[in-house]
């Protein structure tokens, strides 16, 4: 048993430091992915384009790095900005939409990728300590094993 946690501890402490170390090209993996989502967004619902639906609603946020973003594709010259960048519903037309300079001053015009990374920043912090927790608790853990082990060990001639 001491051992299987001991083993759980090692994966976990390996999964931490390789994402710190690698942080950056995450990043750079969100963001380029992200264009991507951005670039074959359509209408069908399908499950990239309902992603970056959601995240434009949930953080208020439209494009990557800004709403312009959505000018360069296809979708844009279609039917303009979604939906989901207005910032009430009821005052997005499509017309206003297809406009860069009237959907200005009907959308968010922040930039989504700025604002996804520095909440998964700021949500760091939470996300450490409960980890270390976890940590703590696994090593007391291993610790009562092997005590337990050694018990058993050191009394084996006395059990009926």
């Amino acid at each position: 048993y001491a051992m299987l946690l001991s083993l759980i501890f090692l994966i976990v402490l390996v999964a931490a430091v390789v994402g710190f170390v690698f942080r950056h090209e995450i990043k750079t993996n969100f963001e380029s992915n992200l264009n991507l989502a951005l670039r074959d967004y359509n209408v069908t619902a399908d499950r990239h384009s309902e992603a970056v639906d959601t995240i434009q609603r949930t953080l208020h946020c439209c494009g990557v790095q800004n709403y312009s973003d959505w000018e360069r594709t296809e979708y844009f010259t279609q039917r303009g900005i979604p939906q989901s960048c207005c910032k009430s519903q009821d005052d997005c037309s499509e017309e206003d939409l297809k406009d860069l300079s009237k959907a200005k001053l009907k959308v968010f015009v922040d930039g989504c990728f700025f604002l996804v990374t520095s909440t998964m920043e700021s949500k760091m912090g939470v996300v450490a300590g409960i980890s270390f927790g976890i940590a703590c608790f696994q090593l007391v853990g291993i610790i009562l094993a092997c005590c337990l082990s050694q018990y058993i060990t050191n009394n084996q001639y006395e059990m009926v």
